[in-house]
């Protein structure tokens, strides 16, 4: 829990300052890259994240890696993760960094699971109607399960709208035995 709330106090630090200089969307840009990075890379994240590597040598790293892509106070920012020996935090600093954007913009990422690939256009219709049903603009993250048959399974926050054909399914076998089960068999 404390991590959390760490990771979320350095992403208001890096949303005022993203705000004051290149804006919102290069910071949430370039930490996403860094994120990605050290989710992807475990030699990285060991680099990054040994405390026998002393601050200056992952400093000249992230400086040659970084220094031309990501805006010069983000490198900052990173820098001074590395000195307070925060840098473990830096994707939960990113995912609470891009949440908070979020509410800034008044936009949901939302989880959209379907049978098979959709293509742009009936995407596009989805986060339309998502957007009208959530009040804020949806942005849809795909994924693709054949397990759910068909139908969509749409997870919002907390929140999950489950029509799939799998749980429609489940539903009716449910009900079938419930029935069969109480009121005896018609023949």
């Amino acid at each position: 829990m404390r991590d959390e709330t760490v990771a979320r106090n350095y992403a208001e630090t890096l949303l005022e300052v993203a705000e004051r200089h290149e804006g919102l969307e290069p910071f949430g840009e370039g930490i996403e890259v860094v994120a990605r990075l050290i989710e992807e890379n475990s030699g990285f994240r060991t680099f990054l994240e040994t405390p026998r590597i002393a601050a200056t040598d992952k400093k000249k790293v992230l400086r040659t890696a970084f220094g031309e892509q990501l805006p010069v106070t983000l490198l900052n920012f990173l820098f001074v993760l590395i000195d307070r020996r925060r840098q473990r935090l830096l994707r939960e600093i990113a995912s609470e960094y891009h949440t908070l954007v979020d509410e800034r913009m008044n936009r949901e990422r939302v989880d959209v699971t379907v049978a098979h690939t959709l293509d742009d256009p009936t995407v596009t219709l989805l986060e339309e109607r998502l957007t009208g049903l959530l009040g804020r603009q949806a942005i849809a993250r795909m994924r693709v399960k054949p397990r759910i048959l068909g139908g969509v399974v749409v997870r919002a926050g907390d929140t999950i709208y489950d029509g799939s054909l799998r749980r429609r399914l489940d539903d009716m076998r449910r009900s079938l035995l419930t029935t069969n089960l109480v009121g005896g068999v018609e023949t």
